[in-house]
């Protein structure tokens, strides 16, 4: 838990007033903006009823026990009680603790900190007027758990994903990030179905002009219905006519959590388990969350060869296409002479072999994604072997083709990025075309046009391919590289650059002093 959370001020050893108003507006300030706190207000007793107060955040406290083991047992067995105008406040504490709540997993405490721990917990708080005391009450909710992530797989780390419900995944959050910096601003977005979409972000690391743009934003949605968070991200994205993302979508709690952790921010929109993050730059659709859960070197030299198959799903088939076409002279002999045979009786030229080969192909993965699954599979598996095969044998295409576009899909597959791996098949046509029109040529315009247009592109005001360009010497050590955990000591100033400090300095691992001396 982070030592400061509200305005600079240290809430470690604050005692609890005795004015319940004066407790319920402390704890309600530090937990400003979470739309998940519940603050709840009665009377118990009679004649001299005491003002109390129950408090406890939605989603990770489980709402029965608060309902029919705290509220009842404090509202029906109050009922019996005679409080004296006088009464002490040891008083207080033995009726309530003997009486009112005779159930397990009661505890006092004495310090504010201690209760905003116990409510980041899945605690209860119980808050009683005139009394300088609050009481935790264990109610936890043990079986929130979400479902396992489908799209983002990993083979070391947790197996657990958004749901549909958004109270689910916000709680999921809740697990992981246990502070009360942690805001959750919650707006409703759909003039007919009313859609819940919550901001999430971490107060104190992200940028407040980019918290004040992004509601500026959700606030200018004017719509009947939102029913996926792709309605959300086309509607507040910088350049819409742009072919490549603007904002990253998970469906994995511990990638929302990190990217908080790096001054970004997470909008969760109720009825879909994909969750927006924000700014996304092109380096994030090129990074798994399991890289994370590495060693330092695997994770590097993935990551080369994401890059590596980037340019390749983009370049491969108009590379072959230009070189078969205008610059043969490239092609060593040997190889020069088996693409030939390989291309006698051919009837296309290069370039329409490329696009037949191709858009076969996307036929094939968009009819095995549309199938029910096992269908799918056997479907696109079988179709591109058959397909494969009779088009090579009846002459319609080469063999070399089928090799480059094989190796084509098996390179767009790697990109960990769905949304990015679509804007890579969009944009290997229009190279295609330049490829048969101009040679090599024709795919240097092609790629000086897009690194133009990347360089000029913006995600809420971040440069898109930061932290190369601009380049940030921070933002740099978990790029394309990816450097150890302790060499990380702060985080990437090109997102925000509150709170630079990640990890604490000479946090290098190996054995400590003392062990070193009883090994000599």
């Amino acid at each position: 838990m982070r030592e400061r959370y509200i305005k600079g001020e240290d809430i470690n050893n604050v005692e609890i007033k005795v004015s319940l108003d004066k407790n319920l507006v402390y704890i309600q300030s530090i937990f400003d903006k979470a739309s998940d706190l519940v603050v709840k207000r009665f009377q118990i007793g009679i004649n001299h009823p005491i003002n109390v107060a129950i408090i406890y955040i939605s989603g990770i406290s489980e709402k029965k026990v608060i309902n029919d083991n705290i509220l009842k047992n404090l509202m029906v067995n109050s009922r019996n009680q005679n409080f004296k105008e006088n009464i002490t406040t040891t008083g207080i504490r033995n009726i309530i603790l003997n009486t009112l709540l005779p159930v397990a997993g009661v505890t006092v405490k004495e310090h504010s900190d201690e209760l905003i721990q116990a409510l980041l917990e899945g605690k209860t708080i119980l808050l009683v007027d005139n009394l300088s005391e609050g009481f935790s009450l264990s109610t936890e909710n043990e079986d929130s758990r979400g479902q396992d992530p489908e799209t983002e797989t990993v083979v070391r780390g947790p197996k657990e994903g958004f749901t549909e419900d958004y109270n689910t995944n916000i709680s999921l959050i809740r697990r992981r990030i246990k502070t009360p910096d942690l805001k959750f601003e919650k707006y409703v977005v759909g003039r007919v179905s009313k859609t819940d979409v919550v901001i999430v972000y971490l107060q104190g690391i992200v940028e407040q002009a980019l918290v004040e743009e992004v509601r500026e934003r959700i606030r200018r949605i004017d719509i009947d219905i939102i029913n996926e968070s792709a309605n959300i991200e086309q509607l507040i994205e910088d350049d819409p006519y742009s072919p490549f993302p603007q904002m990253n979508n998970t469906e994995r709690p511990d990638g929302v959590a990190s990217a908080l952790n790096e001054g970004r921010i997470a909008i969760i929109i109720d009825g879909t388990p994909f969750v927006l993050l924000l700014p996304t730059v092109f380096i994030h659709f090129l990074q798994s969350t399991e890289d994370y859960y590495e060693r330092f070197l695997y994770p590097t030299v993935i990551r080369l060869l994401r890059l590596l198959a980037f340019f390749t799903a983009l370049l491969a088939p108009s590379i072959y296409v230009a070189i078969t076409t205008y610059h043969q002279e490239m092609i060593p002999t040997p190889l020069l002479i088996s693409i030939v045979a390989s291309r006698t009786g051919v009837p296309f030229p290069s370039v329409l072999e490329a696009l037949l080969m191709e858009i076969t192909f996307e036929a094939l993965r968009e009819a095995g994604l549309r199938l029910p699954r096992p269908v799918g599979q056997a479907v696109s598996i079988v179709g591109a072997l058959v397909i494969g095969e009779a088009a090579v044998q009846a002459g319609l295409v080469s063999r070399a083709m089928v090799i480059v576009v094989a190796l084509t899909g098996i390179a767009s597959f790697i990109i960990p990025a769905y949304n990015m791996g679509i804007s890579i098949r969009l944009l290997r046509f229009p190279v295609m075309f330049l490829a048969g029109s101009f040679g090599m040529f024709g795919i240097t315009f092609a790629f000086l046009a897009l690194l133009i247009h990347l360089s000029s592109l913006r995600s809420f005001g971040i440069p898109y391919l930061s932290p190369i360009t601009p380049i940030n010497l921070s933002g740099l050590k978990d790029s394309i590289f990816k450097v150890p955990e302790w060499m990380k000591n702060k985080r990437s100033t090109f997102i925000s650059k509150e709170d630079k400090k990640r990890i604490r300095t000479n946090a290098k691992p190996g054995p400590s002093n003392k062990q070193g001396e009883d090994n000599d």
